[in-house]
């Protein structure tokens, strides 16, 4: 049974949370709009009008989402153009001269060769299950509490593929590609894939009709992961899984079907407001400004 203090603590958790609902969901209403998209790399599956293209092309895009946001651009720009108008018939006739055409690509620590082995997988996983919906929902059970279980059995089943045909382990960038929760990284890109592919708003795609968005978990970098704390979400000084199922389940205090609802909104403050997580002059005009304890001013 609860004692007394923690009782009372977790009232004014909870409390705090119900006020700063009405503050989420003015954010939300202000950036849930098509045209704040740019820079992000979700661009990049609205590009395309067929549904497997904006898989892949959303796939790849999470994946490379680390580093600058104007490289990061450039980078995919590079990728995509060179998998042509069809990102889905490239990876399907994937070939050594397809994987010859990416050995210059590089993005920070990744390779054309990481890119290639990834391709490599996807066309064998795609030949089986026709779509990466289908390849993640092998491992969604809707009884679990989130949707761990499903992305460990997704990126131990691609790996799988690469290690069976390969006489080993994966490549280190391929798995950097594809990091596991097993090895407790909070998985940003990956959790980010998935919101673009099962919510479905002015912003996220929602191609995925399988998934529960209950079950999704807040996609945390250092710059949302920081925010986050500024909030009071967690008190963590690290980023990792434990940090972002923490997170999520402040916001499932929120909104309980929707726990990743406010994750673009909350991006744009960073990206359009440029909030440094320090103290300025201008936090007086945002909208989160009496939510943010604890700020060091410049």
């Amino acid at each position: 049974m609860e004692n007394s203090v923690a009782a009372k603590w977790r009232y004014q958790v909870d409390k705090k949370f119900i006020k700063i609902k009405d503050v989420l969901e003015k954010l939300y209403a202000k950036y849930n709009h098509h045209r704040f998209i740019p820079p992000d790399p979700l661009q990049f599956v609205y590009r395309y009008s067929n549904r497997a293209d904006r898989e892949i092309a959303g796939l790849l895009a999470a994946l490379l989402a680390y580093g600058r946001v104007q490289q990061i651009e450039k980078d995919l720009t590079s990728l995509l153009g060179q998998m042509g108008k069809n990102p889905y018939e490239f990876v399907m006739s994937f070939d050594n001269n397809k994987r010859k055409g990416l050995e210059p690509f590089r993005h920070r620590f990744n390779t054309g060769d990481d890119i290639s082995d990834l391709l490599e997988i996807l066309k064998i996983a795609l030949g089986k299950y026709g779509s990466i919906e289908k390849i993640f929902v092998q491992g969604y059970n809707q009884a679990d509490k989130n949707i761990i279980p499903a992305l460990s059995m997704f990126c131990d089943s691609l790996l799988g593929i690469y290690a069976k045909n390969h006489s080993g382990k994966a490549a280190k960038g391929l798995n950097y590609l594809l990091s596991r929760p097993q090895a407790g990284s909070a998985c940003k890109r990956l959790n980010l894939f998935l919101r673009w592919m099962v919510r479905d708003d002015q912003v996220d795609a929602g191609l995925w009709k399988s998934i529960d968005k209950a079950k999704l978990i807040v996609p945390v970098d250092v710059h949302m992961g920081r925010l986050c704390r500024i909030l009071g979400f967690y008190s963590r000084k690290t980023v990792s899984l434990s940090t972002a199922l923490e997170i999520t389940d402040g916001f499932s205090k929120i909104e309980p079907s929707d726990p990743v609802k406010y994750d673009f909104a909350l991006s744009r403050i960073g990206i359009v407001e440029n909030c440094t997580g320090r103290r300025r002059d201008e936090c007086v005009n945002c909208e989160l400004f009496g939510f943010c304890f604890g700020l060091e001013k410049n």
